[in-house]
């Protein structure tokens, strides 16, 4: 592998750890967060009749990670298009 290769791929996996940080750190946020750490603040916002901080324990933060992982594939997509390693 040549060095220039290797400093491509370098970069692309630093870029592509960026993204994750970043997605892991909003659904944690959406689940830990949102589901235990401030469910009391958001309980006394409600939707579709149910608390919102029991609603993010239960359903919300599957609905963020399932929503991250499109986001997650847009952003894969675009990084192999950017370092060429789109098929």
């Amino acid at each position: 592998m040549k060095n220039n290769d290797k400093d491509k791929a370098q970069r692309y996996w630093k870029e592509n750890l960026t993204y994750l940080t970043i997605l892991l750190g909003v659904w944690f946020m959406a689940s830990y967060g949102a589901g235990i750490l401030f469910a009391e603040p958001l309980n006394a916002i409600r939707l579709g009749g149910f608390k919102l901080g029991f609603w993010f324990a239960h359903q919300g933060s599957i609905y963020v990670f399932v929503l991250l992982i499109f986001v997650y594939i847009r952003l894969m997509n675009k990084l192999d298009k950017k370092y060429g390693y789109d098929e």
